[in-house]
């Protein structure tokens, strides 16, 4: 190689190192690094632990647990998207626990987008303890920056459903997209809360990270607690939960409340109980049932794109209308983490992965094969 090439090679990546200094966007370094999320990615990033409740709760186990094996189609299916553990509890007692891929059940990995709906739950919870006043309050009692233009008009129920209006590209494969940034980057909160106004609120659902974190960061404000603090203290412990954590944007920063909280599948399912109990943990109502209600009830907000009423999405929860004649809620994370809560079987299915499949709809193949394998249960 010439001497010049060299030279040009070199003057090139400090031009490169230069740009991505003077524009802030580091995080570019980290995301090349590590390229696509993963499951176990809280060892690339700070976090925050979730202390482990001083009045551990274990499951009970159901008396036929041990006669209980799920299909070979479930577990092809399982196997194909290299799942890692899978469970099903019904009137609270886990009917099936299965682990794959060295997991166990003391195996906390990443919730991804599964967190959204705890970040709901907390505003449930917040409410109830009178932190907010209610789902309709204007997000810029919280934050100055939304007392600005069109942000102005930007309420909490419109974060809940993914319907701020915010200027945010939600893509996942792209070096330059917002959620990339969020992902990696280091100064989340100012990333969303000087975002723009680019819709009208309460018209159109669009699924955005941006909003989850929006409200977390109102959930900060109102509670003068971080989101892990006042997780731990007011539903955590409560639910009789083991230690967990969440990943922060750098060292005593903020959480990615949008994801990256980790947790074992079991701990995952006590949401999932709290919901199918409307709010109510062994006695003690720990969210208003007609909060949990609404957050469980589709929004029917426009589609952007065809302009139909969606029947898909509440409060940060996912919504099965009607699947072979049962209907569910479910949490859901980007590469096939699923908590389905199916009412009336008095059930809930939990599925963590490193893959999910195919979307059919609004929803994906992995948490069908979930809901079939409920169908084929006695």
């Amino acid at each position: 190689m010439k001497k010049r090439t060299i030279i040009g090679i070199g003057i090139a990546i400090l031009a490169i190192v230069f740009t991505l200094q003077i524009t802030g966007k580091n995080y570019y370094y980290k995301t090349l690094w590590y390229n696509m999320p993963g499951i176990f990615d809280n060892e690339i990033f700070e976090s925050r632990t979730i202390h482990a409740s001083a009045k551990p709760q274990d499951w009970d186990y159901a008396s036929n647990y041990a006669d209980n094996n799920i299909s070979k189609v479930l577990r092809d299916s399982l196997q194909k998207y290299e799942t890692t553990s899978v469970l099903f509890i019904q009137h609270d007692s886990i009917k099936i626990e299965k682990y794959f891929e060295g997991a166990d059940n003391s195996t906390r990995s990443n919730s991804f987008s599964v967190a959204k709906s705890f970040i709901g739950a907390l505003i449930g919870r917040a409410i109830k303890l009178g932190f907010i006043k209610s789902i309709d309050q204007p997000v810029a009692d919280y934050i100055a920056e939304f007392k600005e233009g069109d942000k102005q008009k930007i309420t909490i129920r419109h974060l809940l459903t993914m319907s701020s209006g915010l200027d945010w590209d939600e893509a996942y494969s792209s070096l330059f997209s917002q959620t990339t940034e969020a992902y990696y980057g280091t100064e989340l909160e100012k990333q969303v809360v000087s975002l723009a106004a680019k819709k009208q609120p309460g018209k159109y659902f669009e699924y955005k990270s941006c909003d989850t974190e929006v409200l977390a960061i109102v959930l900060k404000r109102a509670t003068g607690m971080m989101v892990s603090e006042f997780m731990e203290k007011e539903l955590w412990s409560q639910m009789g939960a083991s230690e967990a954590s969440w990943s922060l944007d750098h060292a005593n920063g903020i959480e990615k409340a949008y994801c990256c909280l980790y947790a074992t599948a079991k701990d995952f399912a006590r949401l999932g109980s709290l919901y199918l109990h409307k709010g109510n943990w062994k006695g003690q109502q720990l969210i208003d049932s007609n909060y949990i209600q609404q957050s469980v009830t589709a929004s029917h907000l426009l589609d952007p794109k065809t302009q139909i009423p969606t029947n898909c999405y509440g409060f940060q929860w996912w919504i099965v209308d009607d699947y072979k004649g049962i209907s569910a809620f479910y949490m859901r994370g980007i590469l096939g983490q699923n908590i389905v809560v199916i009412p009336s079987r008095n059930l809930i299915a939990v599925r963590m992965g490193h893959k999910r499949g195919v979307k059919i709809g609004s929803h994906y193949s992995e948490m069908y094969a979930l809901l079939d394998e409920v169908l084929r249960m006695k």
